[in-house]
């Protein structure tokens, strides 16, 4: 990979199942290679997948196929920008189908337990809105929600 910056998301043994999901998604996303083991390691033997090199909306990532001994967390999370409700329903959506959970205010975690925050564009501009009191407005219906209802939002600005 040629980014000087890149994440490292440690998984137990299925980075490439996880980027190539992500490759499916998300768009600009792809798996970039593999790299198996050279020698044994604590949890996998030598030849066994250990890194695998992948984008998600063009983030360089590396997998580590590191074991169980790490889980992820709400700590770290994916903020994907949406234009329309239809994107964020598609994409919430393939994330809880495949083996994911829900969460609230627009969150939602996939199978390998990575945080993804499916966020539509107007709520980021609703929630910075120089009337105040609109921006409070859709604050409060977003606190209501899980996957994020555009129109909801929408309905939310205007009072």
């Amino acid at each position: 990979m040629t980014a000087k910056n890149t994440l490292c998301l440690w998984y137990d043994n299925d980075a490439e199942q996880a980027a190539n999901f992500y490759a499916s998604i998300f768009p600009d996303s792809k798996l970039i290679a593999l790299h198996k083991a050279p020698a044994d390691y604590p949890s996998g033997k030598e030849g066994d997948v250990i890194t695998v090199e992948f984008t998600v909306m063009g983030i360089p990532c590396v997998g580590l196929n590191g074991g169980a001994t790490f889980k992820h967390s709400e700590a770290f999370s994916f903020q994907v920008s949406t234009e329309d409700q239809a994107e964020t329903d598609r994409l919430w959506e393939a994330i809880i189908a495949n083996g994911g959970e829900a969460s609230v205010c627009g969150w939602c975690k996939d199978k390998w337990g990575i945080s993804w925050q499916i966020t539509p564009r107007i709520l980021i501009e609703a929630i910075g809105h120089p009337d105040r009191a609109a921006a409070k407005r859709a604050f409060e219906a977003m606190m209501q929600m899980g996957k994020i209802d555009v129109a909801k939002i929408a309905a939310a600005l205007k009072g």
